[in-house]
């Protein structure tokens, strides 16, 4: 048992491993200050929605535990459910002072909210903090659970909360590349491959192949989140319910899903699989990864159609946000799709650590959970936020200048891969020979066809080769053949 007394430091408390002093006003206990101690790891604060939703699930067990609470330790119960609601609301979170990495599979974590909740019921009674004989983190606050599900099933509720912020936020960007998509459909440009000329395409193509695999990583994302929804609240320490009372155990889940407004959320079908394995976590994180790299190449797409703008592609612009160097003045750098290239290597870092943590359980538990929790709940937050830049300050205010479209025209109009569009007609050989000679004589491959008399005729006249070498037209065959296939 924790016995303090108090001294002009704050107050000493004792367990069974010896004397700690607790700063003055802190609502944690002894245990979260050996954890401090133990773990001046990162410097970085638990984020918000995990303390919140450690939060969930303890009032969800002091709700499910309602009865024994009460026989155990009359008059308790509503003093827990509402400090679990202030921490809920935002309140008391500077309390949560551990460390996000740490040994010992999450216990620093769950028992500093253990204390933290006992303390604030305690001064709620009008009692001292750490008084445990009333209140203890144990027996009253950790009932029926153990740091093996508590850990799991808060970090499930708040990686699925979070996803659903990322998703709403793709979502967005989705449309504004739709929007943009819409407004550059008339720009028709030359496609490339290898980094070299290749044939025509759109500008709103592009857009719109960006704003569809958007829409892939939205649904793989939102696909894998699923099995999130599977907790193993219940399940104690290796998956056996060994100390949950049966009646905790059928009405626990319950209590979860109204607290947590989260309707889709189901006890596991095993609840020693669920206690062993990390599969969901590392599927969401493949599913960011992939994500990420996607947003990585249209950020490379973007810095490479803005660079110059004097002597770089220059066929569209970005929104100028600040000065660029130090000491070249006027100079502009593509800031956003910077950073979403290097949110991309954290995003894929972080995979890695959180592969690399999933197959490191053994037996009944993974003890790794606490780098995977972190490193997952980093990957969200990051991309959240980049993405949610990426779409307002960069993708929403690409625009073409006269001088981009002048570009992107003389780009078109000179480039002797537009030849490629002969050679149904007149073979390959005979297509290269044309674009040889436009190259060598700084002509367009349409200025050679009609020099040719012979190639006119076999062609079908002049307006047949205008329309072989229109290169919109030679943006639109696959429209057409959707068009054929719907009629």
């Amino acid at each position: 048992m924790t016995t303090f007394t108090h001294t002009r430091q704050g107050k000493t408390l004792e367990d069974s491993l010896g004397k700690m002093i607790i700063p003055p006003g802190a609502y944690y206990g002894i245990n979260t200050q050996r954890a401090l101690e133990n773990f001046p790891i990162t410097n970085y604060q638990l984020h918000p929605e995990l303390i919140k939703s450690l939060a969930m699930v303890k009032k969800a067990a002091a709700c499910a535990n309602e009865r024994a609470l009460e026989t155990k330790a009359p008059g308790i119960f509503k003093h827990i459910v509402k400090a679990c609601d202030a921490i809920i609301e935002g309140y008391y979170h500077e309390h949560f002072v551990v460390d996000p990495i740490q040994g010992g599979a999450g216990t620093s974590l769950n028992m500093n909210t253990n204390e933290v909740i006992a303390n604030i019921a305690l001064v709620d009674m009008g009692h001292d903090k750490h008084l445990n004989a009333i209140i203890h983190p144990n027996d009253h606050i950790n009932m029926s659970q153990s740091t093996n599900d508590v850990i799991p099933t808060a970090a499930r509720i708040c990686i699925r909360k979070l996803l659903d912020e990322l998703l709403s936020t793709m979502c967005v960007l989705c449309n504004i590349f739709r929007e943009k998509a819409d407004e550059f459909d008339d720009v028709v440009k030359m496609g490339r491959t290898h980094l070299q000329d290749a044939v025509p395409i759109r500008l709103g193509q592009e857009f719109d192949a960006y704003r569809r695999v958007i829409e892939r990583d939205i649904d793989r994302i939102n696909n894998t989140g699923n099995y999130l929804f599977e907790v193993n609240l219940g399940a104690t320490a290796v998956g056996t319910a060994l100390n949950a009372n049966p009646r905790y155990i059928r009405e626990v889940i319950g209590h979860l899903r109204e607290i947590t407004e989260i309707s889709s959320l189901r006890r596991s079908e095993s609840l020693v699989d669920g206690t062993q394995n990390t599969d969901c976590f590392t599927e969401v994180s493949a599913a960011l990864k992939i994500c990420a790299l996607n947003m990585s190449k249209i950020a490379n797409d973007l810095r490479l159609m803005a660079s110059g703008p004097h002597c770089g592609l220059g066929e569209i612009t970005l929104e100028k946000l600040q000065p660029g160097s130090s000491i070249m003045p006027e100079k502009v750098n593509p800031i956003i799709p910077e950073l979403i290239n290097q949110v991309a290597y954290q995003v894929i870092g972080n995979d890695l650590t959180v592969s690399l943590a999933s197959e490191a359980g053994q037996f009944e538990l993974n003890v790794m959970q606490p780098v995977l929790i972190y490193n997952l709940i980093q990957s969200v937050g990051m991309m959240n936020n980049a993405f949610r830049v990426f779409g307002e300050r960069c993708v929403r205010r690409i625009t073409l200048t006269d001088r981009n479209r002048a570009r992107i025209k003389s780009y078109v109009d000179n480039s002797p891969i537009i030849a490629t569009a002969l050679a149904p007609y007149i073979g390959y050989e005979r297509a290269g020979a044309i674009a040889r000679i436009a190259l060598a004589e700084r002509t367009t491959a349409l200025e050679i066809c009609l020099m040719d008399d012979t190639l006119v005729k076999r062609l079908g006249g002049e307006e047949s080769i205008l329309k072989i070498l229109d290169p919109d037209g030679m943006t639109r065959m696959s429209e057409r053949m959707e068009m054929e296939e719907d009629m």
